[in-house]
């Protein structure tokens, strides 16, 4: 009885420690592959070379990711050509989609001026295409008025003008543009499976990054929904700098301490709301 009575316990103690070391191994292999994908992205914003050992390094230690942000590094290389209006050979149907990117809004809850240009840009697109679903993305930037939205004053300003709301997708949660990426296509996914093509509509310079953003989104969900063009409303200013750009992929990656980071450091077109 006695011996019974050691050896029950012991076993549990050894059941409990199978069960924490691969768990742990498993996290530590995480770890180390969030920190490879860290490196090659700010390698890259930093040099504008790849770092061929960390994409190496994360493919043993996860294939799948590395195959991945291979493509994802192959799509950052890539020039985006910049449109000032949409191609006329995209889809004429609800499988296109025309996505908005929001602008901070003034401290009352009003769009400021670019946001209003770049909303130009879309109804001009949503003309163009009038069967294409229209997101419109953003959330509560308004340091005075916490009820308002950039994607709430987005669809009233299109509604004010015409567009029927049944084509208008809100989505109002998004401080950053991983973030509009992130909420946007987890919309598609639940309310319009029959989107396969996106189109970005923001300001010139902000074209590459919403593309780089949405299509490396698409490959981390195994999406099949693409980024196929844009239109641009042409700033007289502004700049968002491959540092940026590395902080949002950091941020798509799931290190959101490390990208805000990142943006509070390089952020210069305006200010961004605390993190949360």
């Amino acid at each position: 009885m006695v011996m019974k009575c050691i050896l029950v316990p012991v076993l549990l103690v050894c059941l409990v420690v199978l069960a924490v070391v691969p768990a742990a191994a498993e996290e530590a292999a995480k770890s180390s592959a969030q920190a490879m994908i860290e490196r090659a992205v700010v390698a890259y914003a930093s040099t504008g070379k790849r770092d061929g050992q960390a994409l190496a390094s994360l493919a043993a230690l996860d294939p799948d990711l590395g195959q991945k942000w291979a493509r994802i590094m192959e799509l950052w290389e890539a020039p985006v050509v910049v449109n000032g209006r949409l191609p006329d050979d995209l889809p004429r149907d609800d499988s296109l989609c025309l996505v908005a990117l929001g602008f901070q809004l003034n401290p009352d809850g009003t769009m400021r001026p670019e946001l209003v240009e770049r909303l130009k840009a879309l109804l001009a697109a949503a003309e163009q295409y009038p069967q294409a679903v229209l997101v419109c993305t953003g959330g509560g930037t308004a340091a005075d008025d916490p009820t308002a939205t950039e994607a709430g004053r987005m669809a009233e300003w299109l509604e004010a003008r015409g567009v029927e709301p049944s084509r208008l997708v809100v989505e109002d949660r998004s401080l950053t543009t991983a973030q509009n990426a992130q909420y946007t296509f987890a919309i598609l996914a639940e309310r319009y499976p029959q989107v396969k093509q996106i189109a970005i509509v923001s300001s010139d310079y902000h074209i590459a990054t919403g593309t780089l953003l949405f299509s490396a989104e698409a490959i981390l969900r195994d999406s099949d929904v693409r980024v196929v063009s844009n239109a641009a409303w042409p700033a007289p200013e502004g700049t968002l700098s491959a540092m940026f750009q590395a902080g949002a992929l950091i941020e798509l990656s799931g290190d959101v301490k490390t990208a805000f980071e990142i943006y509070y450091e390089t952020y210069d077109i305006h200010e961004l709301p605390p993190l949360a």
